[in-house]
Formats: structure tokens, sequence, C-alpha cells
């Protein structure tokens, strides 16, 4: 049986709280709104004790075991704060890499929530990311996954279309075609692997380790290597957060001699094995096709579905904030696409969920604010001061802005009385040249001026036609 152990490392950039700033002192920038300060703090500890400590033990085991292998899915943002803030961190994964018996797999480069907002971004994260894991480590990935697991049908066939061979997601009993978690699947529709996470081995690591009221603490690396050998299938998917190792879980759980000792004690059990993702995807013929249709998302987060994110009405609101900004970022470009990218950053939906119960005491772990409602205030107050900072800078680059825009399709000038429809200046200046006697009512009635001051923020059609209709029509 192949044991795939597969680890994320991810770190957010944590918004700072500016409730009951005096008015002159609100910061006007939204880098401005990042919590620089506290964001290094807490990601220097944790590159002590995970990224440094943790990762040197994994290092040692890599040296010592021929046959123990990991796969790693690190985030394109904790790999720039590495190499600004932790580059010994940085160095050492780059050592495990070396050893060759370490996968790189692919992720939004934001550990983002785009997927929930727009395929091509998505598509666009992903690229990004590649090119980083390929910068810092030379190393091109085989298989992806979608942030915190996120999946259906179409997740699958995208990362499909962009070449990847395997994927991940959460192995949960009603999958429909599902016949357990420890086995290699097909997707629906498309030609990618897929491994389905086993949530009960990899929480009993990530959630239950140093829970002393549980009826199996303390858990040694004996005993859990014991389980995977007892478990029934051909592979299993052993996911957690890489700060589970020094973090979540604190040094003095003995959460290292865990780590130091299991390849030792897997070795031990001819049954098990080592594998990375991809190999464990190849080395294991599948055993059926899973059907996860868009409707039927699922995660690895909750109740394994959207809900950590989109679960209540303020978080659907700022995802539709955020995706209205996108738009406008996107046609900017450049150093505001990326602004807005720091945005989409799944953690700040996180904090935003208003769950309880067991659910709510892991939400409530991760949340830098200490309420989900103060947690959603800061986002729409951050939001607010992005959509002011976008517009500020259309104002000063008109034509470029006007050139590149493509409204969503709730945005675009339609009219049921002549049937006309445009998205873009473009497309606008199309009709006036091609369809001038539908158009002309428009036109003398106002609502093309309307649509270029609400959606485009232009002036008016004279004004916008004089300053940048040559540009648009090239």
């Amino acid at each position: 049986m192949d044991i795939v152990l597969y680890f994320v490392l991810h770190q957010p950039l944590r918004i700072r709280p500016i409730i009951g700033y005096p008015l002159g002192a609100t910061p006007s920038n939204p880098y401005e709104l990042f919590n620089w300060d506290l964001n290094q703090v807490i990601f220097r500890r944790i590159s002590e004790k995970v990224y440094i400590r943790a990762s040197k033990i994994l290092l040692d085991n890599l040296k010592m075991f021929k046959d123990f292998k990991i796969t790693l899915s690190i985030s394109g943002l904790a790999i720039e704060l590495m190499e600004k803030w932790a580059p010994e961190a940085l160095r050492i994964l780059q050592d495990m890499v070396e050893t060759e018996k370490v996968e790189l797999c692919a992720q939004t480069y934001y550990h983002s929530v785009t997927w929930l907002i727009d395929s091509e971004e998505f598509i666009e994260q992903i690229r990004e990311h590649i090119a980083k894991i390929r910068e810092v480590f030379g190393y091109i990935p085989k298989s992806a996954e979608n942030t915190e697991f996120i999946y259906n049908n179409d997740v699958a066939c995208t990362l499909a279309k962009l070449g990847f061979k395997t994927t991940v997601t959460e192995g949960i009993d009603w999958i429909k075609g599902f016949k357990g978690s420890n086995y290699v699947y097909e997707a629906y529709g498309c030609n990618i692997r897929v491994l389905l996470r086993n949530y009960r081995l990899s929480d009993d690591l990530a959630f239950r380790f140093n829970l002393r009221t549980w009826d199996q603490y303390p858990l040694t690396a004996d005993k859990y290597a014991s389980w995977l050998e007892s478990s029934p299938g051909d592979v299993i998917l052993i996911a957690l957060d890489y700060e589970t190792f020094g973090e979540h879980q604190p040094p003095e759980s003995g959460i290292y001699e865990f780590l130091q000792w299991l390849p030792r004690e897997v070795s031990k059990r001819s049954r098990l094995k080592f594998a990375t993702l991809y190999e464990a995807a190849l080395n294991n013929k599948p055993v059926g096709i899973i059907d996860i249709p868009p409707w039927s998302t699922i995660s690895w987060a909750d109740e394994r579905d959207l809900s950590a994110w989109a679960g209540n009405e303020i978080q659907r609101i700022h995802l539709d904030m955020l995706k209205l900004l996108y738009y406008y970022a996107k046609a900017l470009g450049g150093e505001y696409l990326r602004l807005w990218r720091l945005y989409s950053v799944s953690d700040h939906f996180y904090y935003q969920a208003t769950k309880t119960g067991p659910a709510g005491e892991v939400h409530s772990y991760f949340n830098p604010y200490g309420s989900p409602y103060k947690a959603q205030i800061v986002y729409q107050q951050a939001l607010l001061i992005l959509s002011e900072y976008l517009k500020s800078r259309i104002k000063g680059e008109e034509c470029k802005f006007l050139e590149n825009f493509k409204a969503p399709p709730e945005l675009c000038f339609y009219s049921l009385k002549t049937g006309v429809r445009a998205c873009s200046f473009k497309e606008l200046l199309e009709l006036i040249n091609e369809h001038r006697d539908l158009i002309e009512y428009h036109i003398r009635e106002g609502h093309i001026d309307k649509w270029l001051r609400d959606v485009l923020l232009a002036g008016s059609l004279e004004e916008a036609l004089s300053k940048c209709s040559q540009s648009s029509s090239k």
C-alpha cells in the first residue's frame, strides 16, 4: 500500500484593523492595510518552529531512509515571505527537493478563492505558481490542487486542460462513485486521476494528536503505522497543513519525535511503502469515476463544502464585491491586479465564518481578530479602500483602462428595446460604426453616457471619443 504524506505550506498577509481610526489617519493605499509587523512576527515564529526545525527532521529522514518520500504544496505567497523573512527555511526546502524524493504540487499562487470568482483568473494564478516553483526549485509540477482541496468536475477538467495528471480532494462517503478513500479514481469527463484524502487518519495528526481526552492519546509513530498497515485499499493520502508540525501541535506535544520516527516504523511493515502523489496515482489502477457536479462542490474544511468561505451572507456579499473589483483590477493590470490578488487570499474569508461547535473552535484558533464579526468589518473596510484606490488610478489611466476593460455580463450595456449589447468601449465603438441607427436612440436619451459613467468610470461619450477612440479602435 502506498502512503502519501502531503503537506500544505501557506501563510496569509493579515489585514490591519482600522476600526475607530480618525478620518485623517485612515490609509488610502490598500498596501498600508496589511499588518506588516504582525505578519513578520508570526511568519518568523512559524518558520523557526516548522519551516526550519520540522523541515530539518524531514530532510534527515529523506537522506536516511531511501524509500521515504513526501509531497509538498507551497503557496507562492509563502515562498515570497520566505525569501523576504526566512531565507534559511527556503534553503532547507530546496535541499529537500534536491534529494529527488519530494514532489512539489501546483496550487493557486495566493492560496486564493479565485475558483469562486473567475475561472480564467484561477488558471492565471496556477500558471504564476508554476513559474515561481520553476524559478525557485527548478521543478515543474505534474500534480495540482485547488485551494483547501475545493473540488468539482469542472475543477478537475480545468486542471487536466492545463496538463496535470493528478489532483486531490476530500474523501467523503456520499460522493457518487465512492468506494472508499484509499483508492485512486478518475475524474468525471476528463483524463486526470484523483486521490482522496483520508480525513480520519489525517485529522488524527492535525487535530487530535495532542488531545488528552482522546481515547487514543498519546499517538505514537508505532501506533499510527499499525493503523496504516491495517487500513484497507491501495493508497492512503495523509494531507494536512505543514504548520501542524510545531505550530498547531506544539513541540512539547511530541510532534517532532513522531515525525522523526514515522519513516522508521513504516519501513518495518512490508505492506507499506511511501510514494509521492504522482507516483501513487500512476502505480495504482483507478477503481472508478467520481462525479461531483458544481452544485455539490466539496473541500477539506468544516462540513466538507464551501461554507468555510461562503457560508454566511456577509461572506457571499464580500465575494461578490471582490468579483466586481476583479474586472477593474484586471483592466489596470500590473501592481493593481497584484493587490487585488492579495485580497483574494482564502484566509480573509475563512476568518469571517460564523461557525459553532468544533468547526467554530478551529476558525477561532486561526482568527487574528478574535471575532468573525470584526473580521467581516475589517475586510469590508479594506474592500472599500481598495475600491476607491482603483477608482483613483483609473482616472489617471483612462484610455488604457477603456482599452482593456471588459464588463461581466451583469454590467454590460443591453437594451431590450433595440437589442444592442456592449460589454466594452471597443464593442460600443463597433456598435456606433455598424448600427448607428440603433445606437442613436440610446445616445440621445443619455443611456450611453450613464453606462460610461457608472460602469466604465468615463465621462460622456463625446469626451471618451475625443480622448480614447483612436487607441481603442486599434
